[in-house]
């Protein structure tokens, strides 16, 4: 089977349905930037000593599940809902257990994991605010947003954790131009 059709030559592409848009509208770029999220996490799932790595595959298959979601306007599928968030919320204590208090600001680093995961995070904030912008053109289900709130929370979390064994995070500080 060829992977190339050729239908998508013209700027469009199809969804579910037969139904074809521009690759510029607000649902491809909420697709697209859920499958960079996707490959993010897939690139930090493969850091040696992940002790993440089960709950990144959950998320990737999550994540997928949700871009074909976002494929089918017409709600005839569901995907990630509450309790997928409420998932992410409980591993997130579960880590944060195990954290020192935070008393400053991270910055992105540390670890290989860690630094892989605040990447995702970021690209995370950026698939939300994308997915927010689809919704205004065409509502979309809110525990859709609300997952993707608590991806990021939960990657930043993870990069903690995984910085944890590796000398801790890495931590802003105000430096002058003297400095």
């Amino acid at each position: 089977m060829r992977v190339y059709t050729g239908t998508g030559d013209s700027g469009t592409t199809g969804l579910f349905g037969n139904a074809r848009v521009s690759k510029t509208s607000a649902r491809i770029e909420a697709i697209g930037e859920i499958d960079e999220l996707n490959a993010a996490l897939g690139l930090a799932q493969v850091s040696s000593g992940d002790p993440t790595g089960d709950t990144i595959f959950k998320i990737q298959n999550w994540l997928f599940d949700l871009g074909a979601e976002l494929s089918c306007p017409n709600g005839e599928m569901t995907s990630v809902r509450e309790p997928h968030a409420k998932f992410l919320e409980a591993d997130m204590d579960r880590m944060t257990e195990q954290l020192p208090e935070l008393r400053t600001f991270v910055l992105p680093g540390g670890c290989e994991l860690a630094a892989r995961l605040h990447l995702a995070r970021t690209i995370c904030r950026r698939a939300e605010r994308t997915l927010l912008k689809l919704h205004k053109e065409s509502p979309i289900g809110i525990e859709l947003l609300v997952f993707l709130n608590r991806l990021s929370d939960w990657c930043f979390v993870a990069a903690r954790f995984a910085n944890q064994n590796s000398g801790g995070d890495v931590t802003w500080k105000k430096f002058t131009l003297d400095s």
